[in-house]
């Protein structure tokens, strides 16, 4: 990291966080912590991770990407 005030520093882990908020914070109400827990939980390894589409992918999922290279 090159310090405060560079912006680029952390664009990776911005985007994220904005695709996490947009997708499911602002979509659902939970009511405890362990509720978020598990939403984030199961929004990462079931939806994040293996099918949300990918610009670098060519707009196919991880998994249908695998799927077409195998």
């Amino acid at each position: 990291m090159s310090g405060k005030g560079n912006c680029y520093d952390n664009a990776a882990v911005e985007s994220f966080f904005k695709s996490l908020k947009a997708e499911l914070v602002w979509r659902t109400n939970k009511q405890t912590r362990q509720d978020v827990e598990v939403a984030i939980s199961e929004y990462i390894n079931g939806f994040y991770n293996p099918r949300r589409r990918r610009s670098a992918l060519g707009r196919k999922s991880p998994v249908a990407f695998e799927r077409k290279a195998a």
